[in-house]
């Protein structure tokens, strides 16, 4: 029954030992770069949300093991029009 914590010790120490990655997408870029783990065992799979287009993305990933996705979370910034562009642009109702 002793040797029960000491298990339990030893393999919380071997899983907090790897660092875990946090998957995020980033909501200010439409596009991210998927990236797969090589086969020599190095890293994991994670993406890279930093693209503004398919093309830019689509470059980035050439030669590597990656493919571009459009990202899910997504939120495009929308401006509004400046005051002078509304004073000028008004309508007559």
């Amino acid at each position: 029954m002793r040797r029960l914590p000491w298990m339990m010790l030893a393999g919380g120490l071997v899983l907090s030992a790897a660092p875990l990655r946090a998957q995020t997408y980033d909501p200010s870029y439409p596009v991210c770069l998927k990236i797969y783990p090589n086969a020599w065992g190095g890293g994991g799979e994670y993406n890279e949300c930093t693209y503004t287009s398919m093309a830019q993305c689509q470059a980035s990933a050439s030669g590597r093991a990656a493919m571009c996705v459009i990202n899910p979370y997504y939120a495009p910034q929308y401006r509004t029009p400046p005051d002078q562009y509304r004073r000028r642009h008004r309508h007559a109702y």
